[in-house]
């Protein structure tokens, strides 16, 4: 156990300036849900960069397409069951309805619904396709 003065801990260089904090496991434990938003909200503003989307894997939805073999057409219709948006061809939407998350050449692409943040994964099989919409969640 950590004596209770010993649970926020200032860490300075040997020059004085303040590098950081170190908090114990056991303080992070009881605060963690109200820091980690606010500490997520703080760095979306030291750099704005980091809060931006990472690019769609369009190579990874070329090899899908490159390797599909099953009787029917690679289906490019989106519809999120949370809010209702939906298209016919999620590539042709500017600005896009859906930003493509995952796809794989197992038949699995994950979609994000730019409306509500929901995940729309379409699971491809030899004789049907399953789409499953998963609500948004805040970590």
């Amino acid at each position: 156990m950590i004596a209770p003065d010993k649970h926020f801990q200032p860490l300075y260089d040997q020059d004085k300036n303040l590098l950081g904090i170190w908090l114990s496991p056991e303080m992070w434990t009881k605060c963690q849900s109200i820091l980690s938003p606010a500490i997520d909200k703080a760095l979306a503003k030291l750099d704005p960069k980091s809060q931006e989307p990472a690019p769609e894997p369009m190579k990874d939805w070329q090899a899908l397409i490159d390797y599909w073999d099953l009787p029917y057409p690679l289906p490019m219709d989106v519809h999120c069951d949370n809010c209702g948006n939906a298209t016919q061809n999620w590539q042709e939407d500017e600005p896009r309805l859906f930003r493509l998350r995952t796809a794989n050449i197992g038949g699995l692409a994950n979609f994000e619904c730019q409306k509500c943040r929901a995940r729309v994964i379409k699971k491809h099989f030899k004789k049907h396709v399953d789409v499953e919409c998963r609500p948004f969640v805040e970590k």
